[in-house]
């Protein structure tokens, strides 16, 4: 029997409409080329944008609503080349929600695999933020996830049986019950460790590395 080490299993937390989920995204690539099967990342979503109506309303009533809002999404980006942003994003196309997004990404999950949905919420999210596509309709969902090749069959089944609503159920209740404060989050360590937001990719790797080292249930001094 071998005496390796199981990998570090790591539950991210992100919000498909999320500027700095989109940011994050280059960082997640660099941490699995750079620690390989030695780390799992276990992809759920949380209800960011469930209503951005709402939101904008609320949260950005008095700093410019919706336009100010797109200020802030290109302001945020500006410093990353490698995560651009169109410039119509929520000056003309404003989503109505992720959920519809959401509840498609965990019926891609369910009937291809993980590593699928993962493929899937890249393209969506690279649909949104490059291409300024609405993925807040559910057509608009379909038509992406088309373009993938997948079986559109064992998706609708799992939308129609409402298996991917209670998966999707799950992940927002995950969220709420470790007090997710945002997209996106990274928890570790059995929940000991949550970093969340505009988190440097030296910071989580420093984290990573800490917990390979110290493996079992041993709280991190990182």
């Amino acid at each position: 029997m071998s005496d390796k080490n199981p990998p570090l299993i790591i539950d991210y937390y992100s919000d498909l409409l999320c500027v700095w989920a989109w940011i994050a995204e280059r960082r997640i690539e660099e941490l699995e080329a750079q620690w390989g099967d030695r780390i799992v990342l276990r992809h759920q979503f949380l209800n960011v944008f469930g209503d951005t109506t709402n939101k904008m309303a609320t949260q950005w009533s008095e700093r410019g609503g919706y336009e100010g809002f797109a200020r802030h999404v290109a302001s945020s980006a500006a410093d990353y080349e490698d995560a651009p942003v169109n410039a119509d994003l929520w000056l003309k196309v404003r989503p109505l929600t992720s959920a519809n997004a959401h509840l498609v990404l965990k019926a891609v999950e369910l009937a291809e695999s993980p590593v699928t949905m993962v493929q899937a919420a890249g393209h969506l999210r690279r649909a949104f933020f490059l291409d300024a596509v609405d993925i807040g309709p559910l057509q608009n969902v379909y038509d992406l996830i088309s373009d993938l090749g997948l079986r559109n069959d064992a998706i609708r089944g799992a939308l129609d049986t409402g298996a991917a609503m209670a998966a999707l159920m799950s992940d927002y209740g995950n969220a709420e019950r470790k007090g997710i404060a945002g997209s996106p989050s990274w928890v570790m360590n059995e929940g000991r460790q949550v970093l969340f937001g505009n988190v440097g990719y030296r910071v989580l790797n420093a984290n990573i590395e800490e917990l390979l080292r110290h493996p079992g249930d041993e709280a991190s001094w990182c």
